[in-house]
């Protein structure tokens, strides 16, 4: 991602599926902070997703990047910019799988948000080279996964530990 200032994107471009998708239903557009509220929108998917058992939330978040990767490829081609930051669907994912494997709590749950961010913004690391290296989808995406693995690793421990 470039260190300069974006301009504000056309908001004809929300009319492109895979734009309005990636952005998180445009939620990615309407702060400074578009990861981090792309963040929370996993909350509820994760919320919902949860109580059905962990080979569904698996299955679901395998299926949600399966179609993150081509769809946040297809934004970042429609919108021009190499991993824009209005895409959030990564953060999405990324947080998913930091939420992955505890269930819902008013201290793990925050913890796994703080760590994933963490990872996601700082780019300690393997996640930095991984950043470096991707393109496409796939480069948009593998930051963040590996920001929610090493996230949700923590989280993980911690509950097991208790």
């Amino acid at each position: 991602m470039s260190s300069q200032p974006l301009a504000r994107p056309s908001v004809r471009l929300l009319r492109d599926p895979a734009v309005f998708f990636a952005s998180g239903c445009g939620v990615g557009w309407i702060s400074r902070m578009p990861g981090t509220l792309g963040s929370l929108l996993a909350f509820p998917l994760a919320f919902l997703i949860e109580p059905a058992g962990a080979w569904v939330y698996w299955l679901f978040v395998v299926a949600f990047v399966a179609v993150g990767i081509p769809l946040t490829g297809r934004a970042q081609a429609r919108i021009g910019i190499a991993d824009a930051p209005w895409i959030v669907w990564d953060e999405i994912a990324g947080q998913l799988i930091a939420l992955a494997g505890t269930p819902p709590s008013l201290v793990l749950w925050p913890l796994g948000f703080i760590l994933f961010r963490f990872f996601d913004i700082l780019k300690p690391g393997p996640i930095r080279w991984i950043d470096r290296q991707g393109r496409g989808g796939v480069g948009i995406m593998a930051d963040d996964l590996v920001a929610g693995v090493c996230a949700g690793l923590i989280v993980w421990l911690l509950y097991e530990v208790k």
